[in-house]
């Protein structure tokens, strides 16, 4: 899948929801299935700057492709990191870079949350870009 097809398989998930209360109770749900990351890899070096919560985000590459693993201490933006995850992760870095994350307009996420978590969450993407910018650099030399 594409990274604009795994966000318009989100946005439809979104859309089966009437409410707010079903949107986040989905999300929580996304939150409690992530896998999350190995406790060897909770570092100081991992953690995303700009996030009112702890949120540790891993990158590697395997086989050309960027791979992320993430967790956090809150419920609620575990399951935003397992969204961000499903949409950019196992695609080459270009993809990544090229590509904007639209859903979280799309599905109201942008209006919904608190600006902190907002944040947060722009900071988690401009992470995301910044390690498949390095892995991207890595691969040209």
């Amino acid at each position: 899948m594409t990274i604009d097809e795994k966000q318009e398989e989100i946005i439809e998930d979104f859309d089966l929801f009437d409410d707010w209360e079903g949107k986040y109770e989905y999300i929580i749900d996304l939150g409690k299935k992530l896998p999350g990351i190995a406790d060897e890899f909770k570092t100081e070096e991992n953690i995303i700057k700009g996030c009112q919560s702890v949120v540790w985000l891993r990158a590697y590459m395997d086989g050309g492709k960027v791979f992320f693993e993430g967790d956090s201490e809150a419920i609620i933006v575990k399951g935003l990191v397992s969204m961000l995850l499903n949409v950019f992760s196992g695609h080459e870095p270009k993809e990544i870079l090229n590509s904007e994350p639209y859903f979280i307009a799309k599905v109201g996420l942008a209006s919904h949350l608190a600006q902190t978590r907002s944040n947060g969450l722009a900071s988690m993407v401009k992470q995301m870009k910044t390690y498949a910018l390095a892995y991207s650099s890595h691969e040209m030399n």
